[in-house]
């Protein structure tokens, strides 16, 4: 089959151009619901799926990843900026556009030094404990929309509390049309997710409010939008105020990172195709310059978008720029009929894509395969609702690294020791009271070596020394999984194999990487050890070890390979 053509035989370009109008159909009510989130006019919504996907598109490097508004990033920066500026000003638009512009920045700089491996320093399980928490924050926020009252609080749990109060002074018309919207969107999702349930309930609810005159009986609609093209400028901020949006934008920018690498590895690992992650960022920076520059906010790698993208059977970046163009038609003619939308569909609309993040199933999962982990994950989740998303994503990733380090810090140990049956090296945890052989401890320590954990080392190493069955004369360490030794684990390590040549027990190290080799020179530990002291294998690390212990006759028990 031809790569110009899709699996049913109709030419590729043909096939994302109708991928792309699906797309525009669902996801054009979605970005208009983001602007809630964002507290932003409804029309920049659509203005980030304008400019901003053809940038992508002519600097991006996945030929899947939508770029567009994101609800992740539209709370980091409402929660922060809202603060600073009256929700929906101009002024607060400004602060929201010089952030798109800040992130461009932060995501180039990123891209220069090539730092697109950042994503990996937040893990699968706290990005899922705060996109939970975000879709629950995003949940509160929209219901006092839904129910037709009023609250003041920015906290989510104090809007909570506040519309809980209000609950008897809500609006039962307001109310029905969420319940429906949310009813009709949630039941397309589950039975029909190919068609465009959000389209739907947008143009009919346009329709009944213009019909009924909707907002003339107590239903909020948007109300005016602005028609046309963009305007480009740069935002009016002071330097203070930018400033102030530098780690706003730093937030903004972890979060665009590591979900952009994370959609674009799946997408691409599904198609077999390779990502090049940096130049994603280059993508990536392009779009909120674009953003930026045309008065919208942050945008994002989106993953719900690019699997529904996928979905309608888009292959390139040609998708998304028909999707661009759908919007571009919107914006030119089809404003007018917009402000006569409801402002309870668009919160029903913005609820059930909050739902969506709050992915119960991989909590679930993290809970019955790492307990550990799942504690972690709903501790990202609480800080994010109680506190504040941006505190949420520094929290993620602190954790994050906490979790890598405390692997490190505290690794597996192993005794290598003869198996009485198989006549070879078999790995056990290690504990005190074992040995490998009479006079002979085989250690392996499953970490590279640092200021951290070099205390442990050689703590577990004399723990073993000090309670083995034998006297020991001779310590051979496995440093297969060590390749690197820091500053102050190796001053630990010099002091380590003076303590143990005091006491007349040799110290050999097999299994001893280029890696390793080079930092024990640089760090003047093979003068220290002694050069006939290490091996790059271990079965003659081993034999060199029963030389010493004066068991020449005895061959070395074959090692198992690792």
């Amino acid at each position: 089959m031809s790569e110009q053509q899709s699996p049913t035989g109709t030419p590729r370009g043909w096939t994302d151009i109708v991928a792309g109008l699906s797309l525009a159909s669902v996801n054009i009510p979605q970005v208009l619901g983001y602007t809630r989130i964002a507290a932003m006019p409804a029309v920049t919504g659509l203005y980030t799926v304008l400019l901003p996907l053809v940038a992508f598109a002519a600097f991006g490097s996945s030929r899947h990843l939508v770029v567009a508004a994101d609800s992740a990033t539209a709370a980091i920066f409402s929660s922060a900026i809202g603060k600073m500026a009256l929700p929906g000003s101009a002024h607060y638009i400004a602060l929201v556009s010089m952030t798109a512009l800040l992130c461009a920045g932060l995501l180039l700089v990123a891209r220069v030094f090539r730092l697109g491996f950042l994503a990996d320093f937040l893990s699968r399980t706290v990005l899922t404990g705060f996109l939970a928490g975000v879709g629950v924050q995003v949940c509160i926020a929209m219901l006092h929309d839904m129910l037709g009252v009023s609250v003041s609080a920015h906290n989510p749990l104090l809007q909570a509390y506040e519309t809980f109060r209000q609950i008897p002074h809500a609006s039962l018309m307001v109310t029905g049309l969420s319940a429906v919207t949310v009813g009709i969107l949630m039941t397309g999702q589950r039975l029909a997710p190919h068609l465009p349930a959000g389209l739907c309930v947008v143009i009919g609810s346009i329709a009944l409010s213009m019909g009924l005159n909707l907002s003339q009986h107590g239903v909020p609609t948007l109300g005016h939008v602005a028609g046309g093209l963009p305007l480009f400028g740069l935002p009016d901020v002071s330097w203070n105020e930018l400033l102030a949006l530098l780690p706003v934008a730093a937030s903004c920018v972890f979060v665009i990172i590591a979900q952009s690498a994370a959609t674009s590895r799946i997408f691409g690992e599904r198609f077999h195709e390779t990502v090049d992650e940096n130049r994603d960022l280059l993508g990536l920076s392009a779009a909120n310059v674009a953003a930026g520059l045309s008065g919208t906010f942050t945008v994002n790698g989106s993953p719900t978008q690019t699997a529904m993208a996928v979905r309608s059977g888009a292959r390139t970046q040609l998708a998304q720029v028909t999707f661009a163009c759908v919007t571009l038609l919107v914006l030119l003619f089809l404003t007018r009929p917009l402000e006569a939308l409801p402002r309870c569909v668009l919160a029903g609309i913005v609820f059930t894509v909050a739902v969506g993040m709050i992915d119960l199933k991989g909590l679930r999962a993290i809970r019955q395969e790492s307990p550990g982990e799942f504690w972690l994950a709903i501790t990202t989740a609480a800080v994010v609702v109680g506190v504040g998303v941006e505190e949420g994503i520094f929290l993620a990733i602190a954790l994050s690294l906490f979790r890598h380090v405390r692997h490190s810090y505290e690794p597996h140990t192993m005794v290598l020791q003869q198996s009485p049956s198989a006549g070879i090296l078999e790995a056990l945890p290690a504990k005190n009271g074992l040995e490998s052989a009479p006079g002979l401890i085989v250690f392996r320590f499953c970490a590279d070596l640092f200021y951290a954990n070099s205390t442990r080392f050689r703590q577990d190493l004399l723990g073993l020394v000090e309670h083995a069955p034998h006297p020991v004369r001779c310590v051979v360490l496995d440093a297969s999984p060590v390749t690197d030794i820091d500053y102050s684990a190796a001053a630990d390590l010099r002091a380590l194999i003076a303590q143990l040549h005091q006491h007349d027990i040799a110290l050999i190290f097999g299994r001893v990487s280029v890696y390793l080799r080079a930092d024990m020179d640089r760090h003047h530990i093979t003068p220290t050890l002694g050069d006939n002291n290490i091996y790059a294998e271990l079965h003659t690390a081993l034999k060199a070890a029963h030389q010493i212990l004066g068991d020449t006759a005895a061959s070395p028990p074959t090692v198992r390979p690792s």
